[in-house]
């Protein structure tokens, strides 16, 4: 039997360049959907904040927001800033590239992730958020 099983998980942060593992969560909400086989959809509300997966370790954390610095800076002037006086036109420019959702695959009742493979969220506002970061399960009960 095919099943889907919408279910939302909530981070704050403190914005500029947070990251987060989430990985124990969706792998904990798989658990509870009683589907073996399938795919996750993770989607973050927002135009601010993206997914991904590193390897989840203290030289990625330090190297990702530098990366992001280099490719998007912050201290540059937006069009968006421009437009609205929020000083946030680089996190929505970071986000467009990053993206704001991707799908894992599961079987056996676990996520095909890598050994050294976490699903991460990045919070790139200016300022401290409250998120809404929406796991929608597809699969074979």
């Amino acid at each position: 039997m095919t099943g889907i099983k919408t279910i939302s998980i909530y981070k704050s942060t403190r914005g500029n360049c947070d990251i987060a593992d989430i990985t124990d969560e969706i792998s904990s909400a798989l658990s509870g959907t009683g589907m073996s086989e399938g795919s996750v959809l993770v989607f973050v509300v927002g135009s601010t904040a993206a997914l991904t997966t590193i390897e989840y370790e203290p030289g990625l954390l330090q190297d990702y927001p530098k990366l992001m610095e280099k490719l998007i800076p912050s201290n540059l002037s937006y069009q968006h800033d421009n437009t609205w006086h929020d000083g946030n036109g680089h996190s929505h420019l970071r986000s467009a590239l990053q993206g704001t959702s991707l799908t894992v695959p599961f079987k056996d009742g676990r996520l095909l992730l890598g050994t050294w493979q976490q699903v991460i969220f990045i919070d790139f506002d200016n300022r401290a958020r409250k998120r809404e970061i929406v796991l929608q399960f597809t699969g074979q009960m």
